[in-house]
């Protein structure tokens, strides 16, 4: 299948799939806007992952017909479909929400992102994020700062109805050489790791979590675009979970949050972990045939 048969295969699938699911979600959002309470946002909210996830499944077909994949992906044997995780991936993409969600769907709960404010505005899907109760943040800084903070807590909060895992792209963006280079990042393939998300999540959740899910996407071939994504274009991903305990001092204690230092360390230990497991993937790579 030639590129642009593949794109608008792609596209009209992509289109109509979220069209048809997501507009299916606005009964079940006016209902936890109507009867805020337990036993409605309950029933509700579990109708609405359902509705996601068969979204999710849609867009795996897509993405499988016309895309020659292969895929490596491990550690996501043995993950419970009813537990709570606190979820955490290297970011190079937009089509690392798509992998991820084709790689842990029914796998685990639906993946809770952080999202940017200014989405909530996307015609139908931020609906979608809204009713789903995707954590939106500002990410300015100051009384921004604050507020996102109070909005993430109020969402984590939430997450304690129904089994739920709670995504973070630590780095806070995708990664570029540009801002690799601006960060002088102490890592070869990652940005610096931000954990104001995993600290929020671990002070609102922390007891609850299963574990916690370090993931590292590698594109062998280069960060693919959504479009190459549409057109065919990814030949190769690799996934590899890994199902981690939470230690204990990033926890909350006494009724008071995990200082930030700890958490700080703990996540910059698995990012140079995370350096290396990338720099190995790649290093295997080399020479051979696309």
């Amino acid at each position: 299948m030639l590129a642009a048969p593949k794109f608008l295969f792609a596209a009209l699938i992509l289109a109509i799939n979220t069209l048809v699911l997501c507009s299916s979600m606005i009964p079940f959002a006016l209902a936890k806007l109507i009867l805020p309470v337990t036993p409605v946002r309950h029933v509700c909210d579990r109708a609405l992952m359902g509705i996601a996830a068969l979204w999710m499944d849609i867009n795996a077909f897509w993405l499988g017909a016309v895309n020659p994949v292969r895929w490596q992906v491990s550690g996501v044997d043995g993950l419970d479909p009813r537990g709570w995780y606190l979820v955490a991936s290297n970011h190079q993409t937009w089509v690392d929400i798509l992998v991820l969600q084709r790689v842990f769907n029914r796998r685990i709960p639906m993946l809770k992102f952080f999202t940017k404010k200014e989405l909530i505005y996307v015609p139908v899907i931020g609906l979608a994020w809204w009713a789903l109760d995707f954590p939106f943040m500002q990410r300015k800084g100051g009384a921004s700062a604050r507020a996102d903070l109070e909005a993430g807590r109020k969402a984590c909060e939430k997450f304690r109805l129904v089994p739920t895992s709670v995504m973070s792209f630590v780095e806070g963006t995708r990664f570029t050489p540009a801002k690799h280079a601006q960060q002088k990042s102490p890592y070869r393939h990652l940005l610096k790791p931000k954990v104001g998300s995993i600290g929020m999540a671990l002070e609102t959740l922390g007891d609850a979590f299963t574990g916690f899910l370090d993931v590292t996407l590698v594109y062998p071939q280069g960060a693919p675009t959504f479009t190459d994504a549409l057109c065919g274009r990814i030949t190769e991903v690799v996934v590899h979970a890994h199902l981690r305990a939470i230690p204990p001092q990033v926890l909350p204690a006494n009724g008071e949050p995990a200082p930030r230092a700890p958490v700080q360390a703990w996540v910059n230990e698995l990012w140079q972990a995370k350096d290396e497991e990338i720099e190995q993937v790649l290093a295997g790579r080399k020479g051979k045939p696309n």
